[in-house]
């Protein structure tokens, strides 16, 4: 059994800066893609940035501002989110995709507030 565990959510102020991470657990042979979703109260759950072996992808609302990034060894991955804004605000899921099954993390709050 895979286990994610997602860390670095929290309350910031709009223009603000925050790393969230997401590290896998357990049986793994290969991770091969990465990703974060979010989703804002009342509405569906939407891809905010993937990783693949092959290519990084991102919303438009977020490119030029989010980064994705994996750390193979530690089989974590990473969004570096700069320039947040209040629309920004949602709880974020990490998605793997571990021997080909997709995992989920638990989610994390992000608040972007002043």
């Amino acid at each position: 059994q895979v286990q994610l565990v997602e860390s670095g959510g929290g309350l910031v102020q709009p223009g603000g800066s925050l790393r969230l991470s997401c590290a896998a657990s357990g049986s793994i042979f290969s991770i091969n893609a990465m990703g974060w979703y979010r989703q804002a109260p009342g509405k569906q759950r939407e891809l905010v940035a993937v990783l693949t072996s092959g290519s990084t992808n991102y919303a438009s609302s977020v490119k030029g501002r989010f980064t994705i990034s994996r750390d193979n060894a530690k089989n974590t991955v990473y969004l570096q989110m700069n320039s947040l804004q209040p629309e920004d605000t949602a709880v974020y899921y990490c998605n793997m995709f571990v021997d080909g099954r997709g995992y989920w993390g638990q989610g994390t709050q992000v608040t972007v507030s002043s």
